[in-house]
């Protein structure tokens, strides 16, 4: 089953943490900077931890360079209810 989720993502982040906003919509604080892909290999392994999937089962379909990334999820999620 595939699953679409927005994503606002804030770099540089001395509190780096995850917030559910919607049942579709995170923001994720990360402490990397937008460079050379850290901050993006930082957001699906945190999202990953939150859903419970590897993450390998997450890729960025939009906004690779952009602070709002739309992720495609596949695979159900091992953790409900967070």
């Amino acid at each position: 089953m595939t699953h679409l989720i927005t994503v606002k993502v804030q770099t540089r982040s001395k509190n780096p943490g995850i917030d559910r906003t919607d049942s579709s919509a995170f923001k994720i604080r990360v402490t990397a900077a937008p460079e050379k892909g850290r901050a993006n290999r930082e957001v699906i392994a945190r999202l990953a931890d939150e859903l419970g999937l590897p993450p390998s089962g997450l890729r960025i379909v939009r906004g690779a360079t952009s602070s709002t990334k739309l992720i495609e999820v596949v695979g159900e999620a091992g953790k409900t209810g967070r």
